[in-house]
Order: C-alpha cells, then sequence, then structure tokens
C-alpha cells in the first residue's frame, strides 16, 4: 500500500474525526509509513493536532485545503480558509496538494486570482511540501493548461523549485522509488 486518502468534510467521517475515533488510524499510518491525504476543510485544527502528536506520519491536505468539487464557492470565496491553512505550515510532516486549483475560479485561463493564493501556499510550506495535482474530471480547462498554468504562467515557480512542486516532491513525501539509469 502507498497511501490513503481519507475525506472528511461531512456526516460520519467528520464527526469521527471531531470526536477523535481514529487514534488508532493515525497511530497505524504511522507506524507503517503509510502517508494519508486528507480533504478536510474546516479541520485544520484537529489535523494539526494529530500530525503535532504523529511526527512521524505524512499528512497532506488536499485541493489546497478548499472543499474541491464539492463546493460552487469561487475566487476569494472559495479561499477564506488559506489562513488557516497556512498555520500547518509550522509542522513539517504536513504537506497541501495543489489540487484542482483551476476550479475555484470563475475567470479564464489562466485563472490569475488563483496565482496569489497558490504563492501563498507555496510560501508557507516551500518546494518540498506543495504537490501539483488536476482532478482533471472536474476542471473548467484542459489538461495542458492545469499544468502550464504552473509551469508557464507563475512566473515566480521556476528551476529546482518547479521541478520539485510539478512532480519530485509528491514522489519523494510518498516514497515512490526513481527510475534508475
Amino acid at each position: 500500500m502507498r497511501g490513503l486518502r481519507c475525506m472528511f468534510l461531512e456526516g460520519e467521517n467528520r464527526r469521527r474525526l471531531h470526536d477523535g475515533e481514529l487514534g488508532w488510524f493515525w497511530d497505524t499510518a504511522e507506524q507503517f509509513d503509510i502517508p494519508v491525504t486528507t480533504l478536510a476543510t474546516g479541520s485544520f485544527e484537529i489535523l494539526g493536532d494529530i500530525a503535532a502528536a504523529h511526527p512521524g506520519l505524512r499528512l497532506s491536505i488536499d485541493h489546497l485545503g478548499g472543499k474541491g468539487g464539492n463546493t460552487s464557492l469561487k475566487d476569494d470565496a472559495a479561499m477564506t480558509h488559506i489562513p488557516d491553512l497556512l498555520k500547518l505550515a509550522r509542522l513539517p510532516n504536513v504537506a497541501v496538494k495543489a489540487t484542482g486549483v483551476p476550479g475555484y475560479s470563475s475567470e479564464s485561463y489562466p485563472f490569475p486570482i488563483m496565482n496569489s493564493y497558490v504563492r501563498k501556499v507555496f510560501d508557507a510550506f516551500g518546494p518540498d511540501r506543495m504537490f501539483w495535482g488536476t482532478d482533471i474530471s472536474k476542471m473548467p480547462c484542459t489538461w495542458r493548461q492545469c499544468v502550464t498554468m504552473f509551469t508557464e504562467e507563475m512566473p515566480w515557480l521556476s528551476g529546482d523549485d518547479l521541478s520539485r512542486v510539478m512532480g519530485g516532491a509528491v514522489r519523494d513525501w510518498w516514497g515512490w522509488p526513481r527510475k534508475s539509469g
């Protein structure tokens, strides 16, 4: 098993997270070095407590900390959680997947309003703890535009930092081996 993804946005899963019923899960993921990715807007304080209590747990927050395809909010209204997300940057075992970023914008490509939010997350978490991703089936643009939004439309993201964000860092975070030769 390479990792787990958990959704804690609502219902029983959210209740279990908030009621502390998942201690066994976090203990086991840490013990067996299984990285966990979460979709958990509104639960960052609890996830921060979990990450602090389990320093060997690799925890990543999906969809730039937002609700991904589970929200119709756009632009600034979709990013009100960012200050709470940035507080998690103090924990070295927490990372953020910049997945589905175009879907949060009412603008057309290259979705300029999102640039500042991606930059804030990058500045807080750095190139080793911010990972690019698409969620392509829900994006208002092509695969190529999902890629070039980061590789060509964010001039502050370049060189080794760009390589890390676009795949190198997540490969290392999740323990995927590099091809030799």
